[in-house]
């Protein structure tokens, strides 16, 4: 995909507001973005976006299903008082790192630019020296308004984002909100374009799936609507930085990563391995011996199991304001995605299939 649409497709999508349950924005959006790159549309009882590129294989044709959310962290107004408004998380937001940031209101009426107030630091200083620590549920947000004009246009329930453009830092890294996820939705949109030109035999679903940051509903409820024979799953992951072990997490612009573990199918993630070397693509390895905690855990015990793949986008400074993440990685994701899809044969499961002569082997081999 060419650099500079990737470039602005990433930052429109994050600078979009669309918390868990609320991604109406994204999603009309990407349905825009996908026309002409997928076939059908379909979107699902709880709001997944589902686009359908088909292939030229024999029907009934095989699925592969590429799973990306395109909810983000936020939070929510649990109190109107005295013209300020309380603040609860949704899930995931630091409250070490709202404080005075700038945030939006989503309020029924319309979007309504404030501040998260904190108080002078001569006040909250505790007899150590130290700033005390202040929760979601003591933050308050400043709209600059008389009380009773924050009374009639905010009500309780409405949702609060952080008002955070996008910051071009230097080479092809970009910082913003709502890197988790939507840098593995552009990433699907890139596959979507490498795929333009190719012929694959199997069926491609896109899906931008909903409330993942809730506890991967989305996935599961897109899961059984689109029932694939086979899925990656996108989400990011810790990229090293100041205060992350280098060891353990790869430097930005050296990913996409994959996941190995019992999450995930050991026969399908050989075959990303192996597309990955077609394009000479160098592939981290990351080790997840439990619950991914992403939409491949959901994915993967649909119906009757559904072989899955878990790839990462490295970023760094995950759940705040200014997540960080290389282009390069968003564009290697996409297309290590399609080249993986283009070699897939209609009898490809077969290859990486469980067989029951093989448990039996095993069984035979360690009673000898």
């Amino acid at each position: 995909m060419d650099a500079k649409k990737l470039k602005e497709h990433l930052i429109e999508l994050i600078e979009m507001h669309g918390p868990s349950g609320h991604e109406e924005p994204i999603r009309a959006y990407l349905r825009e973005q996908w026309s002409g790159l997928v076939e059908d549309f379909e979107v699902d009882g709880l709001g997944s976006l589902v686009g359908i590129k088909r292939g030229i294989g024999p029907e009934p044709r095989k699925r592969i299903m590429l799973c990306a959310h395109m909810d983000e962290i936020g939070q929510i107004v649990t109190e109107v008082k005295d013209g300020y408004l309380r603040l609860g998380d949704i899930h995931g937001t630091d409250s070490r790192i709202t404080l005075a940031k700038p945030v939006v209101v989503l309020a029924r009426g319309g979007a309504l630019k404030g501040v998260v107030a904190v108080p002078p630091p001569h006040i909250t200083r505790q007899q150590s020296g130290t700033p005390a620590y202040i929760d979601h549920r003591d933050q308050w947000v400043d709209l600059g308004l008389p009380a009773e004009e924050v009374a009639r246009l905010v009500r309780v329930g409405d949702l609060v984002t952080m008002d955070a453009p996008a910051v071009e830092l230097m080479g092809d890294l970009i910082a913003g909100k709502a890197m988790d996820d939507r840098a593995c939705v552009a990433a699907v949109t890139a596959c979507l374009h490498y795929l333009q030109g190719r012929t694959h035999e199997w069926d491609v679903v896109a899906v931008a799936s909903t409330q993942e940051e809730m506890g991967l509903y989305g996935a599961r409820a897109a899961a059984y609507h689109v029932h694939p024979d086979l899925a990656i799953a996108l989400d990011v992951s810790f990229a090293e930085q100041s205060g992350v072990n280098g060891d353990d997490h790869v430097k930005l612009g050296e990913g996409p990563q994959l996941a190995i573990g019992p999450n995930l199918h050991d026969g399908a993630v050989k075959g990303v391995l192996e597309a990955a070397k077609r394009l000479e693509m160098k592939v981290p390895i990351e080790a997840a011996p439990g619950m991914t905690g992403t939409d491949a855990a959901a994915i993967q015990v649909s119906h009757e199991g559904i072989p899955t793949v878990l790839l990462e986008v490295p970023i760094r400074n995950m759940h705040s304001p200014v997540e960080t993440v290389s282009l390069k990685d968003i564009d290697r994701a996409g297309r290590l995605m399609a080249e993986f899809i283009t070699g897939l044969t209609p009898d490809y499961l077969d290859t990486i299939a469980w067989k029951p002569e093989e448990d039996e082997e095993n069984k035979n081999g360690d009673q000898s």
